[in-house]
């Protein structure tokens, strides 16, 4: 098994620091120990070992306590993801970000609103939904440029992620 198709079998990564204090599933779990029991048939571990570890995957409560337990057995390093994964996930981001565009209409109607209720006069409100809504307007009126800003951004992340990575020392064992 490679290093990239185990932990690419996560929903959430394990390794990724955002996620070591969510909760593990039981599928997490069983992806750990079908590991380990590959492991165990391939001789890397004798049965105290494989014993232990299955007792403490049983335990973990979160996705950080995983990874120390493959840690010696599969490589814990984040693959580098190609630029398909990049546009995937960028377009994925935008997506999400197509759907809360919708949040500059809760400040507006709420200036609107205070608008009517003291009378009209000059509709100052404009100023606050033309300003909330040019950017939510710009990620519908433009998906390729903003999808595209989204993959660089993510790009420049995941190198800064590997240089990081390259510059900590390794742990003696």
């Amino acid at each position: 098994m490679t290093a990239g198709s185990f932990w690419g079998g996560f929903e959430q990564d394990p390794r990724d620091p955002r996620n070591t204090g969510l909760r593990a599933s039981d599928r997490d779990r069983a992806q750990v120990i079908d590991a380990l029991g590959n492991a165990y048939a391939e001789g890397r571990l004798d049965r105290d070992e494989f014993d232990e570890r299955t007792q403490q995957v049983s335990a973990a409560r979160t996705l950080g306590e995983l990874p120390p337990l493959v840690g010696d057995l599969i490589p814990n390093a984040p693959a580098r993801l190609s630029s398909t994964e990049l546009r995937a996930e960028a377009e994925r981001r935008y997506r999400a970000d197509r759907r809360e565009s919708f949040r500059f209409l809760i400040p507006a109607i709420i200036c609107w609103v205070i608008w009517a209720a003291t009378g009209a006069g000059f509709p100052w409100p404009i100023f606050v939904t033309v300003g909330t809504a040019l950017p939510a307007l710009n990620v519908w009126i433009n998906p390729e440029s903003h999808i595209a800003s989204r993959q660089r951004s993510l790009e420049r992340k995941q190198e800064r992620r590997l240089q990081r990575e390259r510059q900590q020392p390794k742990e003696l064992p």
